[in-house]
């Protein structure tokens, strides 16, 4: 694209009228500025016992302001959040394994199902199994 002569004075002009850029202003955290000062533990603290302790050592009468309540029931709700996605994770990698299966579980205490051993349904078998465990239940119920 060609410009006449006239146009290209023109637009000259008109980038020097065009405000300047202003200067970036040199960062420089002064020592007084919030985010260079010490933070009291309870402000950093991110374990929900260990901050309850804080607050009941720093406070005389044992109220605590609502605003570090409510910080202390949202690190409480993060923890809680936190454990559960770390225990379902943990099933999850059990069930893929094959390590929480019922099958993998059985001996391993009175918490586990009974396996029957398969016989045929009617047969005497069955009825023999069925009667041992009556007689089981029975005596659990006299002791």
């Amino acid at each position: 694209m060609s410009f006449d002569s006239h146009s290209l004075e023109r637009l000259r002009e008109l980038g020097r009228q065009l405000p300047k850029p202003l200067p970036s202003p040199d960062v420089q955290i002064s020592e007084n500025s919030p985010a260079n000062k010490r933070r009291h533990r309870i402000e950093t603290e991110e374990d929900p016992q260990a901050l309850f302790k804080e607050l009941m050592q720093v406070s005389p009468d044992g109220n605590v302001p609502t605003h570090l309540m409510a910080r202390l029931r949202e690190i409480e709700t993060k923890q809680e959040n936190k454990e559960q996605r770390e225990r379902s994770s943990q099933q999850t990698t059990e069930i893929a394994q094959g390590i929480n299966t019922p099958t993998n579980n059985a001996g391993k205490g009175k918490t586990t199902l009974p396996q029957r051993p398969r016989s045929t349904p009617g047969s005497e078998e069955e009825s023999l199994y069925v009667a041992f465990g009556q007689l089981l239940l029975e005596d659990e119920d006299e002791t």
